[in-house]
């Protein structure tokens, strides 16, 4: 495993000669050894479609490509950050919420309304996070950004999850989004807009949550 934490607001990351990881421009708290830091304009291992797919999504600051051999610590405005490692499987995840990830995932772009139909697209606009997550596939690690703190919610075929937009961080495991509206209490005494809609997730693997509905 690239990463380890070493508090709740920032990961350690070994950098070993052959190998690259990926970072978010501005993560790169402090280094030891022969470590480099370089833009990368390919948008990670998906290419050019990949980074299309990034700057569609408001994303405009390249990726940062680290190599050589050392260690690194990442954080990035103080924020929450959770390790998730992958074991095979895909993991979505906000473009913005990524802060680094290990090179031997492959990256892509998905269109949130092909899994939700119109109504995915209507989330984009929910939650102000865009129409385009990320994907990330194969066997890694990947330290996602959040607001006080993170929980992973498991989902199995039985029992669904639902989840605020403006609370979701990722998800991994064979899962479909739907998007649906639910007026509750919190809409009687005035809240935000975002209240009004639930992110249905079912299927089976896990949803990362955050504690805070405060946009990063």
């Amino acid at each position: 495993m690239a990463f380890s934490e070493i508090n709740s607001k920032l990961v350690e990351a070994t950098v070993q000669p052959g190998q690259r990881l990926f970072s978010q421009r501005g993560a790169m708290l402090a280094y030891k050894g022969e470590v480099s830091f370089t833009p990368n304009i390919q948008g990670g291992q998906g290419g050019v479609m990949s980074m299309l797919g990034r700057r569609a999504a408001g994303e405009a600051a390249p990726l940062m490509t680290v190599e050589g051999s050392g260690t690194v610590l990442f954080g990035h405005g103080g924020h929450h950050v959770q390790v998730i490692n992958l074991t095979g499987d895909t993991l979505f995840v906000e473009a913005d919420r990524l802060l680094a990830f290990e090179g031997t995932l492959e990256q892509g772009t998905m269109f949130m309304g092909s899994q939700g139909g119109v109504m995915g697209m209507v989330r984009g606009q929910v939650s102000g996070q865009g129409l385009f997550t990320t994907t990330l596939r194969g066997h890694g690690s990947v330290a996602v950004m959040a607001h006080g703190g993170v929980i992973e919610v498991p989902i199995t075929p039985q029992r669904p999850v639902h989840v605020d937009p403006q609370a979701y961080v990722a998800h991994h495991g064979d899962v479909r989004n739907k998007l649906s509206t639910a007026l509750g209490w919190r809409d009687m005494v005035g809240r935000g807009s975002g209240e009004a809609f639930q992110l249905e997730l079912s299927g089976n693997g896990a949803v990362y949550v955050q504690a805070s509905e405060e946009k990063l």
